[in-house]
């Protein structure tokens, strides 16, 4: 199945040291019908908050409209140091979320991956809420409520 996974981080320099760390705090999954550019678009263009974003791809022919919707799109060809660097959360995703499914469903239908996928970036999104968690759901109830 073609998944498009985006990872959501912040760009940490050390000043003493220059060096750079990225953090990754949010992920989206989608399960994409095709490889297509408009199935990408459209599911990036929801993904993303406005034109001040910065995004990081592998030099996929599906991401070659991203440019339009973003600030900057950088390109990079997938190989073992953008896979390490560059695009180092999102493998790290899809490979946490291949491990957990494989190990606890086995098989899954292509019909519930959306499903099994969502499961999957709602517990990882919420990896540091600790204590706060119940406050975060009496919020986001009480917003959700509201439209």
């Amino acid at each position: 199945s073609n998944v498009m996974v985006m990872a959501e981080s912040t760009v940490l320099e050390d000043i003493d040291t220059g060096k750079v760390e990225r953090q990754c705090r949010y992920f989206k999954a989608k399960v994409l019908d095709d490889h297509k550019a408009e199935g990408t678009d459209q599911s990036f263009v929801d993904a993303i908050d406005g034109e001040r974003t910065i995004v990081f791809t592998d030099k996929c022919t599906s991401y070659v409209n991203i440019a339009d919707y973003v600030e900057i799109h950088v390109t990079e060809k997938s190989n073992e140091q953008t896979t390490k660097e560059t695009l180092k959360w999102v493998h790290i995703a899809i490979s946490n979320a291949k491990r957990n499914f494989t190990g606890t469903y086995h098989k899954i239908k292509k019909k519930y991956l959306q499903l099994y996928l969502n499961e999957f970036v709602y517990k990882l999104n919420r990896r540091y809420f600790g204590e706060r968690i119940f406050d975060r759901l009496v919020i986001a109830s009480i917003t959700a409520n509201g439209h």
